[in-house]
This record gives C-alpha cells, sequence and structure tokens, in this order.
C-alpha cells in the first residue's frame, strides 16, 4: 500500500490531528502490509520460469535441487544396437565363428524385419540414439557399440568388449523379435552365469526387472505370450551377456513378426516412447 505525504490544501492541521492521522496511516500500513506490491526481486522469485522448462523428473532425480541433479550424473552406460545394416551383404564376415564363454557363435545375424520391410538394424538404431539422447541429457556417459547402421557387426564377442573396456554401469542391447506371427510382447533376456560373467549377473537382474517395469509402464506393451515368464527370459547362449563383466541385458522390444507390435515399432513417436520408457529404467536402476 502506498502513503501519500502532504497535508490540506486549503489550511494547517492541529498537531493533535496530524498525530492521530500518522497513527491510523500507521496501522493501516501494518494491516494491509500482505497486500503490498512485491518488490522486483521478489517478482522474479515468484514468477515462473519462461524458458528453459524442464520435463518431469525421472525416478532418482532430485527436483528440489533446481540444477537438474539426477541419478545418472556421471553414470557410464553402453547401449548396443542389434545388428547393422550392412550384414546381409557381407555374409563371409558375421558368419565367422568367435568365442562366446562357453562354445562358439557366428560373429552376428542380418535381424529380422516387419512384414512391410522395416528392419530390425534400422529399428535397433533409431531407439538407440533416441534412448542415448535423453540419458546424455540426464547427464549420463553414453557409448553406443556400432557408429551407424551401414557397417558390419561389430562381432557380438567386441560388443560385449565394449562396455567391459568402460567399466560401465549398465549395458543394454537392444533387439525386436523374429517370432510366429501369433506371438507377441516383449521380454528381457537376462544372464545365466557361465563363467567370467558370474560376478554381475546378480546386478544384470536388477537391471533387467527395472527396465522390464520403465518398458510396460511406458509403452503398455504386454509381456511376451510366447517366451519367458512375466517378462524375463534366461540365456546362456548369447556371447553378448556371455562375455560381460558388467551389468548387461537384452531387451526384445516386441515381435516384428505379429502385426499389432510390428505397428507400434514402426512408429517413429511409439520408438520415443521406447526409448524414454528405458531411460526411466536405467533412473530408476542406478538410483
Amino acid at each position: 500500500m502506498r502513503i501519500q505525504r502532504g497535508g490540506h490544501r486549503g489550511g494547517t492541521a492541529s498537531a493533535r490531528h496530524v498525530v492521530a492521522g500518522l497513527a491510523l496511516c500507521l496501522g493501516a500500513l501494518t494491516a494491509c502490509s500482505a497486500f503490498a506490491e512485491p518488490s522486483a526481486d521478489e517478482k522474479r522469485t515468484a514468477d515462473p520460469p519462461t524458458t528453459d522448462a524442464r520435463e518431469a523428473p525421472l525416478p532418482g532425480e532430485d527436483p528440489a535441487s533446481g540444477d537438474g541433479t539426477s541419478s545418472l550424473d556421471g553414470k557410464v552406460i553402453v547401449i548396443d544396437p542389434g545388428h547393422n545394416g550392412g550384414n546381409a551383404d557381407h555374409p563371409s564376415e558375421i558368419n565367422k565363428q568367435v568365442k562366446i564363454g562357453n562354445g562358439s557363435k557366428a560373429c552376428d545375424t542380418t535381424g529380422t524385419s516387419t512384414g512391410d520391410g522395416y528392419s530390425e538394424h534400422a529399428f535397433t538404431w533409431d531407439v538407440s540414439n533416441r534412448l542415448a539422447k535423453i540419458l546424455r541429457a540426464r547427464g549420463a556417459k553414453v557409448t553406443l557399440t556400432r557408429k551407424d547402421d551401414k557397417g558390419v557387426g561389430p562381432c557380438i564377442d567386441e560388443r560385449a568388449a565394449v562396455g567391459n573396456r568402460l567399466k560401465a554401469d549398465a549395458a543394454v542391447s537392444i533387439h525386436a523379435d523374429g517370432a510366429a506371427a501369433s506371438g507377441h510382447g516383449f521380454h528381457i533376456i537376462q544372464p545365466i552365469a557361465v563363467g567370467k560373467n558370474a560376478g554381475m549377473v546378480p546386478r544384470a537382474a536388477r537391471l533387467g526387472r527395472a527396465l522390464r517395469d520403465a518398458y510396460r509402464d511406458g509403452t503398455g506393451i504386454a509381456y511376451s505370450t510366447y517366451l519367458g515368464e512375466d517378462g524375463i527370459d534366461r540365456r546362456k547362449d548369447l556371447g553378448g551377456l556371455n562375455l560381460s563383466t558388467v551389468p548387461k541385458v537384452f531387451i526384445e522390444c516386441g515381435n516384428m513378426r505379429n502385426k499389432g507390435d510390428a505397428a507400434k515399432l514402426s512408429s517413429a513417436s511409439f520408438r520415443q516412447r521406447i526409448a524414454e520408457s528405458l531411460a526411466k529404467g536405467f533412473a530408476s536402476y542406478l538410483t
């Protein structure tokens, strides 16, 4: 409330009237201070931000910090986009045998595709880059196991070696399945201890559950109807898991041969939902 100064223009007031008037003004100021116009500093504090607005925090993020502090700050995450765009044209290279810890297997494979021709290697490349962008924005240090979608490989043993060299806090291999068209849904593949991976298996199990729960909640895709139990499968024939010494799982994001799943996986907006869901899973695990 603003107080006007000065007397009446037509004459002088007695001392008694001046004192009484001053007392009334002071009383009014005290009673109405709650409605006074805020200062410039107060306005800056009270006004909502008009630029650089952030998304709702991920699990593990401290919204009260005001500086974007997240459970992902400084975390090392490796994303392995399954297959590669040049694999089909180089059969001799991808069919060579590599050691996988409990036997041998082909260096890599070509992957599958939807009935309309959308390839798994393109899907995994797109989702992996979307996921990497989100994780980096949250402060994580992210490495992909391949640099583009036009090359060959790398072999499955090298894909595992990338996470080992970087001492990753977590790793995931992104895939989409090519099962019978009658089956639908997603599943996580967790490792079974076969040797050098034994120390990370319990942590990989926790990572797998975190990614499963976030993926189901964020995408609405059902657990696989044809493989695994409650969205979890366990295998010991995958070199990417057998040779990993850091917590790593695979995710089959859906069945590309199933019409319903294929429609979702072929949608750019849905692939963004996939990436956002997986990012929340990593945040949950790394909290």
